[in-house]
């Protein structure tokens, strides 16, 4: 079946191109999300009669595409799920997941925006893909780890942090904390040692 796209469809054409593509994606996708009409005589000079119209309609959303991907670029999401010791997900976390993600962190997509080939099964940071527009696109890092604190430590770590390190990640915090504790209790107790020893000193003058 060949159409006219109204859009540049990412790999098949820019606006106003018209390409032969499959009957099932024409009428399931391109039609009904009116991104092409079928290519008749008749469409063809109503899209030539509509094509300035269209061409500035479309300029205007991507500009307004660029101007969110300027904050929405490389945004990390933290998604919580179980999972196993190996960082097998009990689950997945899905487009749809994404989508809710990045909309509750103030920028409102939708899941057909999001560009996963499949969903994701294990635990660390996946840049996925997010088109806010035909020409722009940006990357979202979905950090899923178990709790907070994971994800927090895969951050700054920029991968997955296994459970032994996160461990020794604690392990080591608890005896930073000590050691600060113990060095606040020796320095509060110099000056008291000073004061005994001049005190001691002051009595052995007074017995002299």
């Amino acid at each position: 079946m060949e159409v006219i796209l109204l859009e540049r469809i990412e790999k098949l054409g820019q606006m106003g191109d018209v390409v032969k593509v499959k009957p099932g994606y024409a009428r399931n996708y391109l039609l009904p999300q009116r991104k092409a009409l079928r290519a008749t005589k008749n469409n063809l000079t109503v899209f030539e009669a509509q094509r300035a119209q269209l061409e500035a309609q479309n300029l205007e959303r991507k500009q307004e595409a660029e101007s969110v991907a300027e904050k929405l670029d490389n945004l990390q999401v933290v998604m919580i799920r179980q999972a196993g010791d190996t960082g097998q997900l009990y689950g997945s976390v899905t487009a749809r997941d994404l989508a809710e993600a990045v909309t509750e962190a103030g920028f409102t997509i939708e899941r057909s925006q999001v560009v996963m080939d499949k969903a994701t099964k294990m635990l660390g940071l996946h840049p996925i893909k997010v088109r806010l527009h035909p020409e722009v696109a940006v990357t979202v890092v979905a950090n899923v780890a178990r709790s907070e604190a994971e994800a927090e430590s895969q951050a700054k770590a920029g991968r997955v942090v296994t459970v032994q390190e996160q461990l020794e990640a604690e392990e080591a915090a608890l005896e930073a904390t000590l050691a600060e504790i113990e060095a606040e209790e020796e320095g509060s107790g110099e000056p008291e040692a000073a004061a005994e020893e001049a005190a001691t000193g002051d009595e052995a003058e007074e017995t002299s």
